[in-house]
């Protein structure tokens, strides 16, 4: 029986898989364009474990069983050559590309200069008799100096199509085959690219399907469900769900939500997996961490691919563009799904915040009684605790905001700072009794955080303090939100740049709205 693969290529004998037919028929359009005339140069992109080798080596076969005698086709990867070094201005062809390209060509050619590179696609001095299809992988994992060094090669043989067999070209890549890197713009001028995109629906649905007619284990379509809301049809992420619930984690019986919220759990924070670590490693970069903190607590920040720190998230699968009409038509960003956002918050909570505390986070005798005494329970009460805490560290002259991203219009710490530390402190305040969760509702942006507790549930909305009209907004949206979620409180923190307890207080409130008991607590920082 087929099996579910997340790592490499799969193989449709040996695993589950999405046929994309569309797609493929897609690339070969492209590839082959008119047969007697030419085809297309392209780059065929897309982030780490979303079937872009798999494409390369359909397109290969299709192209082969479409026009067996037509063309030649010649597939190699720019793999072997990662982490050579390379100077940004070269004088010599690099001896590792000319090794490559013997071990890769037909005839094992030997190339010492980019004009012998050239004539290696000759109709007169090459090594073709026929035109040929080229198809380079991994074209990211070489220095972007010898990259724009070898895309001008090939921009010069698309310019002459009469003196060689280079009839079309793919360059499989994340980014850099867009040339939006290179200092000097690419030098490929590239009229067309192919982007794989993530599953729909129901490409995700007939994965599952195929497991369940193969080995009779039924599956709740309501998990099918949820695996394509919190991955947004990922492909590498589709199977590793799919790795987790049919192996590692499989009941043995019918797998529904609850084997589900098991893999869910461990997902995040016990089983391993290279892409997400790699996503991790990227977000914790000095040039994009702020970004991505910001994003917690800002739900309008502009997307453009000619930001620089956009279009690497974008092309890295950690952001997104999301429409919106209101109030005018524009693209703001979006994490790309649940699971991604999730999987950063907690690593950006523990890399900004950090797992050791100065103090203990509850008064040693503090039972916190009256917040858990009635049948809800008593969040401000709780955060009551944490404005305690805030107090015990200033003290102690201890500052926990200093080194934080801070707003550049006022210098005042951004919302996301009061969040992640809020909910660190959450975490090791109710550890023995309590759930803590950040949880994001769909499309909206917004992170929020939700406590479990036995039967208890609260949410705390977190909030940047920036104009008194601004309390009846969120007092407004956090009544619409714990309505949507059958709650009957919720409650908003406010933090503000403030630290005398009089107007913390007048800050503060509590209001009945639709139904829903609102809180506001005003907490003070600096």
């Amino acid at each position: 029986m087929r099996h579910f693969s997340s790592y490499g290529p799969v193989d449709s004998q040996e695993h589950f898989c999405v046929p994309r037919q569309a797609l493929i028929a897609q690339g070969v359009e492209q590839l082959i364009g008119k047969p007697e005339k030419g085809g297309h140069y392209f780059t065929i992109w897309a982030p780490r474990q979303t079937g872009k080798t798999w494409l390369m080596r359909q397109l290969e076969r299709n192209i082969n069983q479409q026009y067996p005698d037509e063309f030649t086709i010649l597939t190699f990867s720019l793999g072997e050559l990662r982490g050579i070094s390379f100077p940004e201005k070269p004088v010599d062809f690099p001896p590792t590309f000319s090794e490559l390209l013997q071990e890769s060509f037909p005839g094992e050619p030997v190339v010492k200069t980019w004009k012998q590179f050239a004539q290696l696609f000759s109709k007169r001095k090459g090594l073709w008799d026929r035109p040929l299809i080229l198809l380079i992988d991994e074209v990211d994992t070489i220095p972007l100096s010898l990259i724009d060094l070898m895309v001008a090669q090939f921009r010069e043989l698309y310019l002459n199509p009469q003196k060689n067999w280079l009839h079309g070209l793919a360059l499989v890549g994340v980014r850099a085959v867009l040339g939006i890197e290179s200092q000097r713009a690419s030098p490929f001028n590239i009229q067309k690219s192919l982007k794989v995109p993530n599953f729909t629906p129901e490409e995700v649905t007939d994965l599952y399907d195929q497991y369940q007619n193969e080995s009779g284990q039924k599956i709740e379509p309501t998990v099918v469900e949820q695996i394509y809301q919190t991955t947004q049809g990922q492909p590498g992420l589709v199977s590793w769900f799919g790795e987790l619930l049919t192996e590692t984690y499989n009941p043995g019986t019918l797998i529904e939500m609850e084997t589900w919220k098991i893999v869910w759990q461990n997902a995040r924070f016990v089983e391993p997996n290279n892409t997400v670590m790699n996503l991790i490693a990227k977000a914790r970069e000095p040039e994009y961490q702020p970004f991505l903190i910001k994003l917690f607590g800002n739900n309008n920040i502009p997307f453009s691919f000619h930001r620089p720190v956009c279009n690497y998230l974008y092309l890295h699968g950690i952001i997104k563009p999301f429409s919106i009409t209101s109030p005018e038509l524009a693209k703001i960003c979006r994490f790309t799904s649940p699971f991604i956002q999730d999987c950063l918050y907690y690593a950006l909570t523990d890399e900004i915040i950090g797992s050791e505390r100065h103090i203990l986070p509850l008064d040693p005798l503090d039972e916190l009684t009256d917040v858990f005494a009635s049948t809800s329970l008593n969040l401000p009460a709780l955060l009551t605790r944490y404005k305690d805490y805030l107090a015990r560290l200033r003290g102690q002259n201890i500052n926990p905001w200093k080194e934080q991203p801070r707003r550049k219009t006022d210098l005042h710490l951004i919302e996301a700072v009061g969040h992640f530390h809020l909910f660190s402190w959450l975490r090791d305040a109710v550890r023995e009794d309590c759930i803590v969760s950040p949880e994001f509702p769909a499309g909206s942006g917004q992170v929020d955080i939700h406590l479990r507790c036995g039967t208890q549930r609260g949410i705390i909305e977190v909030k940047s303090f920036v104009k008194h009209s601004q309390i009846k907004s969120a007092q407004d949206q956090a009544a619409d939100y714990a309505k949507h979620l059958s709650l009957d409180c919720v409650t908003v923190a406010l933090f503000i740049p403030v630290l005398d307890e009089t107007v913390l207080e007048k800050l503060s409130s509590q209001v009945v709205l639709n139904g829903v008991e609102v809180n506001v607590v005003a907490i003070g920082w600096v």
